[in-house]
């Protein structure tokens, strides 16, 4: 499983890859944000590539691989939204048709989303599980190339965020990252260590959707019901074996948010920095204000992985405010 963490030298050849469609995004220190949290925090804005989420990064990475191996009929995938909009940026890139399976009751913007981007979206089954298992059915009957949730080069992607910020902004004590799949955390694992740094990674799931938090805990794979409302990215009911090795290894520990801490942190978010975070991207801040102050006063990094938030979802987090952070 060594080989599965991308190295410096594919960490930056991924990156060059991703620069020729998107420039870095930013890397904010905001001081309203600061003095809530009690440290000097920075926000990796994930939330500003072209698709509102750190998922195109892989996906231009894994496109540009599969160009070079010759014809391919479309490609398929599975997700809850983000991953989607990835595959459907990266196939239009490369001239690929894309069909993308999505639960029932999945959200109505980030569909709307991946059909503005040329995909031809299926709706299959109550959770992101079972239309990932349709998705791998479908692949086999219609011989299409299915683009998987978790892989080498989607890491690699991923992981040129990671090495954006640790390179932008030095002695980062410790850096919150939300878990989804995986490809988020194992990519800041990656550059963490191709950097030669002693950051702490810090893994965020949520409370409602704690399959890797169990697993993390039991050093083996742990499936969990998932019922989370509002951190749809991180919805995960069967960990993948392939980051939980990368997890076990790299990452400190992990840290689970109820819904309840994501809409505090939401609200946060857009209050001391008028950007607008989904749920799963919500929860690193989440995490952080959970563990403010059973440390001195440090420098840490929070990733807002993505802002593709329903409308209505974000109106009514931000009208309810009878839940204060971490209460």
């Amino acid at each position: 499983m060594a080989g599965m963490l991308p190295k410096l030298d594919d960490i930056e050849a991924a990156a060059r890859i991703v620069h020729a469609a998107m420039p870095p995004t930013p890397q904010y220190c905001w001081p309203l944000l600061c003095e809530r949290l009690a440290s000097e925090v920075w926000v990796k804005h994930e939330n500003h590539t072209p698709v509102g989420a750190f998922k195109l990064r892989g996906g231009l990475v894994y496109f540009a691989d599969l160009a070079t191996i010759g014809a391919c009929g479309g490609v398929i995938s599975a997700t809850r939204g983000n991953h989607g909009q990835s595959v459907g940026m990266a196939a239009r890139r490369y001239g690929l048709a894309a069909r993308i399976v999505v639960p029932h009751g999945n959200s109505i913007e980030k569909n709307a989303a991946m059909r503005a981007l040329g995909v031809e979206l299926i709706e299959h089954g109550e959770d992101f599980q079972s239309a990932r298992e349709y998705a791998t059915r479908l692949a086999g009957e219609l011989a299409l190339h299915l683009v998987p949730s978790f892989h080498r080069l989607l890491v690699a992607g991923v992981a040129s965020y990671a090495i954006e910020l640790l390179r932008a902004v030095r002695d980062l004590s410790t850096v919150y990252v939300p878990i989804g799949l995986g490809s988020g955390v194992c990519g800041m694992v990656a550059a963490r260590d191709a950097l030669g740094l002693q950051t702490e990674v810090v893994g965020v799931v949520s409370a409602h959707a704690p399959a890797y938090a169990a697993s993390f805990a039991a050093r083996q794979l742990r499936e969990a019901p998932v019922t989370t409302r509002l951190a749809d990215g991180m919805a995960c009911r069967t960990p993948e074996p392939e980051a939980l090795e990368i997890i076990w290894r790299g990452v400190d520990r992990i840290v689970e948010v109820s819904d309840s801490e994501v809409a505090a942190a939401m609200r946060l978010l857009f209050t001391c920095t008028h950007n607008v975070a989904e749920g799963a991207g919500a929860a690193a801040v989440a995490a952080a204000w959970q563990e403010r102050g059973q440390r001195p006063r440090r420098r840490i990094a929070v990733v807002l992985s993505g802002g593709n938030v329903d409308r209505e979802l974000f109106a009514e987090v931000l009208r309810d405010d009878r839940v204060a952070a971490g209460e």
